[in-house]
């Protein structure tokens, strides 16, 4: 359905993606895991149209990018990472401007709004203005708007972002139905769990550079990521000190210190042991069987930063 092969764009001297390349089959959920400026958002505007790449090449559907676009439109849903609606319209009056612009009209759009603002459980405060929505509802509205000329691919960038635990639970279940269904989905994110959670395959991207991708136990094998012990300590322990005691990779984020392990019961006595004989006094610590987050720390060195 996707293929994106080795693109690049920079703004000025910056070059925000350095040459990725990744295939989405129909009906899968990808996602784009990464920390804020690793190139998710770009990518996505690139595919979005938003602007061309400045080498390599896309196609959608088997048509590339550039050549037809207007019947590659047709065929995309974009959820921005910014909202983009009418603050002083109503959901409804945002609903149905979204959807002509999509060239649907008359009862068929109609129809197709009023089902959207049920199945995002918003029909009730259609008439509300949208400067009353909470980030999550807006957010919510966002979706159904994407989806009024019923898309064959969904480009979702960060579309949690603000929004509070109700919402963002809700917003999962529509898209896992989506999928379900049998929709095309890229998902942009640097929240470990959602691409755990949402995602069949995942590509760690970072700095402009897709490190790796495959599903969550492809990339644990690749990364040969066991488990990962989290210590809480009441102060900030010296991340260079711990790694030279412990000879693997640790990684401090103020009282939190993170470490790769390939025997947890063994490292486990050790950390503690060097924590206490430093000083570090420790509030509270965690063992986390092979997961996500060990993926990307063992990959990058560093902890998936906001």
């Amino acid at each position: 359905m996707i293929e994106v092969k080795n693109i690049t764009k920079s703004y000025g001297k910056t070059q925000a993606v350095r040459g990725i390349s990744f295939s989405i089959k129909d009906g899968e959920c990808y996602g784009l895991l990464g920390p804020n400026g690793a190139g998710k958002s770009t990518t996505i505007n690139m595919l979005s149209m938003l602007f061309p790449p400045d080498s390599g090449d896309l196609a959608i559907g088997g048509i590339p990018i550039g050549k037809t676009n207007t019947q590659i439109k047709s065929m995309l849903g974009i959820v921005p990472q910014e909202i983009a609606l009418y603050e002083k319209f109503s959901a409804w009056e945002n609903v149905l401007f979204w959807g002509s612009i999509y060239g649907v009209a008359g009862k068929a759009l109609t129809d197709k709004a009023e089902n959207l603002l049920k199945w995002v459980g918003l029909y009730d405060r259609r008439k509300d203005a949208i400067t009353e929505y909470s980030g999550g509802m807006k957010r919510r509205i966002n979706i159904a708007c994407a989806l009024l000329h019923s898309p064959k691919v969904l480009l979702l960038d960060e579309p949690t972002v603000g929004v509070d635990p109700q919402s963002r639970n809700l917003i999962f279940e529509l898209i896992q139905q989506l999928n379900k269904d049998g929709m095309t989905i890229i998902y942009t994110t640097h929240y470990m769990e959602e691409a755990e959670k949402l995602c069949n395959r995942i590509g760690i991207i970072d700095n402009g550079l897709i490190i790796a991708q495959g599903t969550l136990d492809e990339l644990k094998t690749q990364s040969q990521v066991n488990d990962m012990i989290i210590v809480d300590c009441t102060n900030t322990p010296d991340e260079k000190l711990l790694a030279e005691k412990l000879k693997t990779t640790v990684v401090v984020n103020e009282n939190r210190v993170s470490v790769l392990s390939n025997d947890s019961k063994k490292d486990l006595t050790h950390i503690v042991t060097i924590c206490n004989d430093a000083g570090y006094e420790i509030n509270r610590i965690d063992i986390q069987k092979g997961n996500l987050e060990g993926v990307f720390l063992k990959m990058t060195g560093k902890q998936l930063r906001d």
